[in-house]
């Protein structure tokens, strides 16, 4: 895994250069905003949504024919404790 690279720029630098520092963003560098020569944020590249995939757990689980029925008395009542 190689390391990203990190540009530091000011907070109006950043305001005014925000389209380009995003392109440097999708190209794998990283940008820290600073105010007052102090870090307040960083650029990253946003982290894409993992793939599901479906059935994977299929078996795992199969839900009871009586389901849906009334639930037994004695267990109710811990619910109503």
């Amino acid at each position: 895994m190689t390391k990203s690279t990190v540009r530091s720029v000011g907070v109006h630098e950043a305001k005014t250069r925000l389209s380009e520092l995003l392109r440097l963003v999708d190209a794998g560098e990283e940008v820290e905003i600073r105010r007052g020569g102090q870090p307040v944020a960083r650029l990253v590249p946003a982290s894409l949504p993992s793939v599901r995939s479906l059935g994977l757990d299929e078996g795992v689980f199969v839900v009871p024919d009586d389901f849906d029925e009334p639930l037994p008395d004695d267990v109710l009542a811990e619910f109503q404790a």
